[in-house]
């Protein structure tokens, strides 16, 4: 068979597409294919035939996006580059969520800061509509000079947080126990760039400086290993339970250098006991 250039063009984005179909498929991901622009208007901008999106916020409004997809398991890869300069008052979100008062939630969420002072990275795992459990983290690098990735691997035994792929988290599966877990509800992925001066920085004690608007970030490289249906995998490494020794290292790593605070260590906020999930395990 032979193929003009053009048509070989053709064959290869028809075989990728139908690869990416499949119920269970790795695919490197374009924003106008994916994607939604949900809010904002011109505000976010997909650039570079789909290879490249930016979030804006200024004094009217912020903007977001969504993914056309529901995922149920998986990983979800996704490299951002985030606002420079004094970014005070702004929240670039990034999570997976579910619909509904009972909705399940996978958060990242940046809370800028003033320049020269760190970002700080904020976690959180909602199940059945109920979240409360924050974990936060300086990052080890400047995350508005370069793109960096940040994945959620979510399998039915735990979830993952990794920033360039060092584990910062594990929140493991404990219904064992009476603690729900997110692993019935497929779940859309979505960005966002808002004003959240009343609390994100320091407390909200430090706000948005308008004059430095507008304030944007940058995303790309959105990638996904995940199942749209049954969510059942044929890959054996997805049947893994734990991180293997050198992902266990880097855990430890970040979470003694690098994290600022964790939900289980706050016995003020819990005074009749810390959640059950808590006693379960340091790295949750």
């Amino acid at each position: 068979m032979a193929f003009s250039s053009n048509g070989f063009s053709m064959f290869v984005l028809v075989c990728l597409v139908v690869f990416c179909s499949l119920s269970v498929a790795t695919c490197a991901g374009n924003f106008y294919q994916d994607f939604d622009i949900t809010w904002g208007g011109n505000r976010a901008k997909i650039f570079k035939a789909g290879q490249l999106l930016s979030l804006s916020l200024d004094t009217v409004s912020g903007s977001g996006f969504q993914s056309k997809k529901e995922y149920l398991f998986g990983r979800i890869d996704m490299q951002l580059k985030l606002v420079a300069g004094n970014s005070a008052g702004t929240v670039t979100a990034y999570y997976l969520s579910s619909q509904g008062p009972t909705h399940d939630e996978i958060d990242f969420e940046f809370l800028g800061n003033l320049s020269g002072d760190p970002y700080i990275l904020h976690t959180n795992v909602f199940t059945q509509g109920k979240g409360n459990r924050e974990q936060q983290f300086y990052l080890w690098f400047d995350p508005t000079r370069n793109f960096h990735t940040y994945s959620i691997i979510w399998k039915p035994q735990h979830i993952i947080f990794l920033v360039d792929n060092t584990p910062i988290r594990v929140f493991k599966n404990a219904e064992s126990i009476g603690v729900p877990f997110p692993k019935s509800q497929p779940m859309k992925i979505y960005s966002s760039l808002w004003n959240a001066d009343d609390w994100a920085t320091r407390g909200g004690l430090v706000k948005t400086d308008w004059s430095k608007a507008p304030f944007t970030a940058y995303y790309r490289n959105f990638n996904v290993t995940a199942s749209t249906s049954t969510g059942a995998f044929s890959d054996s490494t997805w049947q893994t339970n734990e991180l293997d020794a050198p992902g266990r290292r880097r855990l430890r790593w970040v979470q003694k250098y690098f994290m600022i605070y964790n939900y289980c260590s706050d016995l003020k906020r819990f005074p009749g006991g810390l959640p059950p999930e808590c006693k379960r395990s340091r790295f949750l």
